[in-house]
């Protein structure tokens, strides 16, 4: 028995088209010649979101909570079924990264949230594109050295380092997986909202080596978009918070 898929002929490929129509009841046929309408080209998992996002009445907020996903997840997830159904046109990505892999050793059994973000950045060729909670997006592009990542959003010199994400995850779980993320445009570190329980006091502190009444610079708006691409952590609306995922991999 043949196996179709996306409503196209398993022998030539073609769009099929429908031909009849059946009465379960009499079961009279009638002739047709239609062809499917894009909805019959979505899959189990397109259709569930796409019926989730009706009954939501279009509410973002109100679909990340009945699915349990983060903004950045339900936008993704939002742009790929415009696109199936030919609402929407991406924009053409660039072309991976060559030759910045050459020679390089992947640690693919690190739960390190440095390892896991390098390997999977290299997996996809070395350049990603990463959304803010409010759906802004981000090119992060693997550096050269092999130890850090370049974003045109994070404008410093030298550039961020993996291990900055593990600066983050340790923060997380010393504050029960959830932290606020904090404020390090308006306030030094130690004042206000950039204390070092916050993501960007911890991170100036912790990575940057910055004192109290130090000006920062506050990346955590890019960091965390990453975290959430990597399904290391959501990307929440003023805070971060570790993945069920996540915390599973750091029990085995």
């Amino acid at each position: 028995m043949y196996e179709i898929k996306e409503n196209r002929c398993p022998i030539c490929g073609e769009q099929l088209k429908l031909s009849k129509l059946v009465c379960p009841d009499c079961g009279i046929e009638f002739p047709v010649n239609q062809t499917c309408s894009p909805y019959d080209r979505l899959s189990p998992q397109q259709s569930a979101f796409l019926t989730a996002f009706l009954r939501c009445r279009g509410n973002l907020s109100d679909l990340q909570t009945q699915l349990n996903i983060s903004y950045p997840t339900a936008k993704k997830k939002l742009d790929d079924l415009l696109t199936e159904l030919g609402l929407y046109e991406k924009a053409e990505e660039e072309p991976p990264m060559m030759g910045f892999q050459e020679n390089v050793i992947l640690n693919q059994n690190s739960f390190k949230a440095s390892d896991i973000i390098r390997n999977k950045l290299y997996e996809n060729g070395g350049r990603i594109t990463v959304y803010s909670v409010s759906g802004k997006p981000y090119v992060i592009k693997a550096a050269y050295d092999q130890k850090s990542f370049l974003c045109d959003q994070l404008p410093i010199s030298p550039p961020y380092e993996y291990t900055v994400f593990d600066v983050i995850i340790d923060l997380l779980l010393k504050s029960g997986g959830k932290a606020p993320k904090g404020n390090g445009r308006n306030y030094r570190l130690g004042e206000g909202n950039c204390t070092e329980d916050t993501v960007v006091g911890a991170i100036a502190k912790n990575y940057a080596g910055k004192k109290n009444g130090d000006s920062v610079f506050d990346p955590v708006f890019v960091l965390a978009a990453v975290l959430d691409w990597a399904g290391i952590a959501h990307n929440e609306r003023g805070y971060i918070e570790l993945t069920a995922s996540y915390r599973m991999k750091l029990k085995q």
